[in-house]
């Protein structure tokens, strides 16, 4: 599982779409193309953010819903802060190490 975050973390697209989710959770993927080419100048389609939506879904960091016609994408921090405390130093009890 580790193994797919970091995969879908190193990729630039990806992170900024992240970036998007993080500003304002909740978008359809019109909202996040948009959003994508008016603050970074990307300009790819609606198909290749889906895909990239499809990675960080399969890495649980993105979770989609569905209402109505409308299928919405809300940011999921569980796997990262899982990665976080992973390397964190733990308070440990005076005299042990």
């Amino acid at each position: 599982m580790e193994e797919d975050v970091f995969k879908a973390l190193a990729d630039p697209t990806r992170r900024r779409i992240l970036d998007e989710l993080v500003e304002r959770d909740g978008q359809t993927l019109f909202e996040i193309c948009t959003r994508l080419v008016t603050k970074y100048g990307l300009e790819l389609s609606r198909q290749g953010i889906s895909q990239h939506l499809a990675v960080l879904e399969s890495a649980g960091l993105v979770r989609s819903r569905r209402q109505g016609r409308y299928k919405f994408h809300d940011l999921n921090t569980e796997p990262l802060e899982h990665i976080v405390t992973r390397w964190l130093k733990r308070d440990t009890p005076e005299g042990t190490s």
